[in-house]
């Protein structure tokens, strides 16, 4: 099997791919939810205008929702999926819930995907809940590495900063780390 080369992925894909309500995987004024948020870095610490992030996650018993309508909004329907555009700053945002672990014992995570100019296809990580739960993943990765892919507790819901390019041995402030899935195009 052959895949065709990637294409760059924007600064284009901003008239089609948003649409009203993606980034409310259900409403703010849902109890319970929460905000992730965060910015789109490039490797200067410049936030990156014109991205596209998606979130997909397991609802918070774990459960990972398989129903068609993903982009259906109605309120109440959990999908577990949504898509927010980065504003001028790099800035996005999602109303969501808190996800739940889909195995007993294992840390939940967010799934990511960035679409961002400049990249010849999309970029896929994981934002982790704050914990200390074992995961496969995370249990691999130097301590570095590790911290750009946990979310920040705030008062107002969890920080998750992507960042596309940085050393590593920043803190979380270096490249979040990104990952590949067997069969994915290179």
């Amino acid at each position: 099997m052959s895949f065709a080369p990637g294409q760059t992925v924007g600064p284009f894909f901003h008239l089609g791919l948003p649409f009203d309500g993606g980034n409310l995987l259900v409403p703010a004024s849902h109890p319970d939810a929460v905000r992730l948020h965060g910015r789109v870095l490039d490797g200067d610490g410049t936030g990156v205008p014109d991205a596209v992030i998606e979130l997909w996650q397991a609802d918070p018993t774990g459960r990972i929702p398989r129903g068609t309508g993903s982009f259906h909004r109605d309120g109440f329907t959990f999908t577990g999926w949504g898509r927010a555009q980065t504003d001028g700053d790099g800035h996005y945002w999602f109303s969501t819930l808190l996800p739940g672990a889909t195995e007993p014992g294992r840390r939940p995570f967010f799934a990511v995907t960035v679409f961002a100019r400049g990249l010849t296809d999309r970029l896929f990580t994981r934002a982790y809940l704050p914990g200390d739960e074992p995961d496969a993943l995370l249990d691999g990765l130097s301590a570095e590495l590790r911290a750009t892919l946990i979310t920040t507790r705030e008062e107002r819901g969890l920080l998750f900063d992507i960042h596309l390019q940085g050393d590593s041995r920043l803190q979380g402030k270096g490249e979040t780390v990104f990952l590949s899935y067997p069969g994915q195009a290179r």
